[in-house]
C-alpha cells in the first residue's frame, strides 16, 4: 500500500484532483486481477481507456506498483500534483474478494460532536471534505447508514458529487419502521437494501429487505458484513451515524476508521464515537494514523490492523513538535 509522508501532505488544487482521481479509480478496477496474478508488477495509466495497463519487466517508469499481499503503492513523486489523493485513496483501492476492506467515516468539531443537539450537521465539515466522502460512496461497492441517520438527514448516499458508480445503499433498519418515502428508498439512483430482522416465523422479507441474524436483541454486524460480502461487496463504507460506526468500530469490523476534524466549536450534541472506556490509558487503543489536510479539515486516517495498544513512542531527537502546514 502506499507509504505515509512524515508530514500532512496538501490537498491538492481542484484542477489537479481529476488527474489523481482517475488514478484512483483505475486502482480500484484493476485490483481483482492484479491480485488474482499474484506477482508483483508495475502499472502505467492509459488516458483514452482509464484503465492501468501493466508494464513489461524492460519498460521503465510507471504510476503504480503492486505487491502480493500488500497491495498498491504509489510511484508518483511527493511533488506530482497526484500524489496526495493517490496517497489517501489507494489503501481503500488494494481490496480485493480475497483480501476485502470496511472503511468508516465520521465528520466532527474539534469538541467530539457530529450534530447539534437538535440534530443540525449541514454541514460540520467543509466542502473538500464533502467531496471525499462522495468519492468514498463511488470507490466502494455497499455503503451502510443507521435508520436514525436516514430520518433524521434523509439522504441520497450518491456519488454524484465524484465521477463513478454509486453503491449499493444498506440501511440497517431491525423493525422497518422508515417510511418508503426516503430518497434512499423512492429515487431509484440507486440499488436500497433494509437490514432487518425477522419478527416472527410468519415474516414474509420484501424484495429489498435483507434478513439479518440476531445478536442480543439487535442486529448481528457481522452476519451483515458476511452477507454483503457473498454479494460481491470487496468495499464496505459505513457512513454513519455516530452510533453506527460506533457499533461496528465496538464489534471489531472495521479496517479503516477515518475521522475528519472541522475547526467548530458546537458545544453540546451528538457524539461522534462512543465506546465503553478502559483504563489505564496504557490500555487504550491506539490507531497508527495518516494525516491529511483537507480543506479547512483535519482528516485522520486510522489503520486499525496496525493499531497499538502501547503508549506513543517519544519523538526522535527529543523533538515533540512538528510544523505540518
Amino acid at each position: 500500500m502506499s507509504t505515509p509522508s512524515p508530514t500532512m501532505p496538501p490537498w491538492p488544487a481542484e484542477s489537479d484532483h481529476a488527474s489523481g482521481w482517475s488514478l484512483v479509480r483505475a486502482a480500484a478496477a484493476a485490483a481483482e486481477a492484479a491480485a488474482a496474478a499474484n506477482r508483483p508488477a508495475r502499472y502505467a495509466l492509459v488516458a483514452a481507456t482509464g484503465l492501468l495497463r501493466e508494464l513489461a519487466p524492460e519498460e521503465e517508469g510507471g504510476l503504480l506498483a503492486w505487491e502480493p499481499g500488500t497491495g498498491w503503492r504509489c510511484l508518483l513523486p511527493p511533488q506530482d500534483c497526484r500524489q496526495a489523493v493517490a496517497d489517501l485513496y489507494l489503501p481503500l483501492c488494494a481490496a480485493h474478494a480475497a483480501r476485502p476492506i470496511t472503511v468508516a467515516h465520521l465528520g466532527q468539531s474539534l469538541d467530539g460532536f457530529i450534530a447539534t443537539g437538535g440534530g443540525d450537521s449541514y454541514y460540520v465539515t467543509g466542502p473538500a471534505n464533502i467531496l471525499h466522502l462522495h468519492r468514498l460512496r463511488a470507490l466502494c461497492d455497499a455503503v451502510v447508514v443507521g435508520a436514525e441517520t436516514v430520518l433524521t438527514d434523509n439522504p441520497r448516499l450518491t456519488a454524484r458529487l465524484a465521477t463513478g458508480p454509486n453503491p449499493l445503499r444498506v440501511v440497517l433498519d431491525p423493525s422497518r419502521r422508515l417510511p418508503a418515502t426516503h430518497h434512499v428508498f423512492s429515487d431509484g439512483a440507486a440499488s436500497t437494501v433494509r437490514a432487518c430482522l425477522a419478527p416472527n416465523a410468519a415474516f414474509t422479507p420484501g424484495a429489498a429487505d435483507l434478513v439479518v441474524a440476531e445478536r442480543g436483541g439487535r442486529l448481528d454486524l457481522a452476519d451483515l458484513v458476511r452477507q454483503l460480502r457473498a454479494r460481491g461487496c470487496s468495499r464496505i463504507f459505513i457512513e454513519g451515524g455516530g452510533v453506527t460506526v460506533s457499533a461496528f468500530l465496538q464489534a471489531g469490523l472495521l479496517d479503516r476508521l477515518q475521522v475528519a476534524i472541522a475547526s467548530l466549536l458546537i458545544g453540546e450534541g451528538r457524539p461522534a464515537l462512543m465506546l465503553p472506556g478502559r483504563e489505564p490509558l496504557a490500555h487504550c487503543v491506539r490507531p497508527a494514523a495518516r494525516l491529511f489536510r483537507m480543506g479547512e479539515d483535519i482528516l485522520y486516517d486510522c489503520d486499525l490492523a496496525a493499531s497499538t495498544a502501547a503508549p506513543a513512542a517519544a519523538a526522535p531527537n527529543g523533538q515533540s513538535l512538528q510544523r505540518l502546514f
